[in-house]
């Protein structure tokens, strides 16, 4: 019986849960296989650190080219974090002739499209289930479960540092610093968060996400992308007020032949679905012309989640070695020569709702003059909230909008800073009404 050989480079915290994935689930994944999988080799900086998971000695390696130079290793599991240097490490274990297995996906998102022609140049494949959503098995959801439909949309919660810390702020009242502060010291943030809180992490998933789901090459640089480090905890609780929560969505679109890739704080009603999804967990709400609706939801980070995608992925290619049939199934879901790149539609035409908090005076005709503004700039109000005046004559208006273009809203901003009774800027966050 034909062994299946893997190396694994980069022995961290993923890098762990593969290891104890293999060892400890080995009789399993054969008796799905047809065919054993052995770790080989396991190349990392620093092999004298203790790890969850114990292997024998003559097993590490500090070489990387231990692996690759290695001809019964099929698959090498690339699990370093960065991007240049692990992008050399990939192109060279291809030009080797070895299948690759990935969850870089600040890697994918900027050079996806280079790595993934050079390995069909080479006849070789690359999994990357686990770059987006950690465990929950979105690309393979979409690349082969949804691959009859055509998905007109997806939206949801990529970053479980990002919702852990809204999470925090909604249920319990703290402010960003002290809900980051309590993320950081839970190992939900690392001490450096600016790619989770900043959105960048959940851009580089959507790119590659909306990639697959639309046919399109990886297109990073065409995604909207603010954080959530502004969000006042106030605003969390005036929405609450009018029925919403407050998350991190990434959103992609195809409206008329354009397609719409953007992250940012959202408001979504309290009786969506994603509006539960709480704490570090990451859930996927994906439409499609045939299947409807659906929604995919669990861990989207950590040693085991991530690690079980990572491992999905060696079986997928290794049932591919065992069957003779590489790069059966496309890196993008569409047929190289398919794939088009699709107009972007800029942030200045999105349409949507909007929520408005405005810190104005307590003075007669006021609320008028800025509702006046927004209605000569085609912004009708559904909702408003004021509040009763304390020490300060300077009080929080609060409007829900209809659905106006974005740059509507813009201009009659840029109009509403220009008056003497209201403070500039306004907090403005996107709504996403769809149940």
């Amino acid at each position: 019986m034909r062994k299946i050989g893997v190396g694994l480079i980069g022995w961290g915290t993923v890098g762990s849960g593969v290891v104890r994935v293999l060892l400890e689930n080995a009789e399993i994944i054969e008796s799905r296989l047809g065919a054993p999988i052995e770790l080989k080799r396991i190349a990392d900086r620093d092999i004298e650190r203790r790890r969850a998971v114990k292997v024998p000695r003559e097993m590490l390696t500090t070489n990387i080219d231990d692996i690759l130079d290695d001809p019964e290793i099929d698959i090498a599991i690339e699990l370093m974090g960065g991007i240049d240097f692990p992008r050399g490490v990939i192109a060279k274990a291809l030009a080797k002739g070895k299948y690759v297995v990935t969850a870089n996906k600040a890697l994918l998102a900027h050079h996806g499209n280079e790595l993934f022609d050079l390995a069909r140049n080479k006849g070789r494949a690359i999994g990357f289930e686990a770059s987006v959503a950690g465990g929950i098995p979105l690309i393979k959801s979409i690349r082969e479960g949804l691959a009859g439909n055509r998905i007109n949309k997806i939206f949801g919660i990529l970053n479980g540092t990002a919702n852990y810390i809204l999470t925090r702020m909604t249920d319990s009242g703290l402010s960003f610093g002290d809900a980051l502060k309590e993320a950081q010291e839970l190992g939900y943030a690392e001490a450096d968060p600016t790619l989770d809180i900043e959105g960048m992490d959940t851009a580089h998933k959507l790119a590659i996400a909306s990639a697959i789901a639309f046919g399109t090459p990886i297109q990073l640089d065409e995604v909207h992308v603010e954080g959530i480090s502004g969000i006042d905890s106030l605003d969390i609780q005036y929405a609450e007020e009018l029925g919403y929560q407050l998350k991190l969505l990434a959103i992609a679109r195809n409206i008329e032949g354009r397609l719409e890739m953007r992250v940012h704080p959202t408001l979504i009603p309290k009786n969506h679905v994603l509006a539960s999804v709480k704490g570090a967990y990451n859930a996927v709400h994906i439409e499609g012309n045939a299947v409807g609706d659906i929604m995919l939801y669990g861990m989207g980070a950590g040693m085991m989640p991530t690690g079980s995608a990572v491992v999905g992925d060696i079986i997928d290619i290794a049932r591919d070695i065992v069957c003779g049939t590489p790069c059966r199934i496309p890196a993008l879901a569409f047929q190289p020569e398919r794939l088009e790149k699709i107009e972007i539609r800029p942030m200045s035409d999105v349409s949507t709702c909007y929520y408005l908090r405005f810190q104005a005076l307590d003075r007669p005709g006021v609320l008028s003059k800025i509702s006046g503004i927004l209605g000569k700039h085609q912004i009708s109000i559904a909702a408003v909230i004021q509040k009763g005046r304390h020490e300060q004559e300077w009080v929080p208006l609060i409007m829900i909008t209809h659905e106006a273009v974005e740059s509507n809203i813009r201009k009659a901003l840029d109009e509403i800073y220009g008056l003497d009774v209201v403070l500039a800027p306004t907090p403005l966050i996107r709504i996403e009404n769809h149940n």
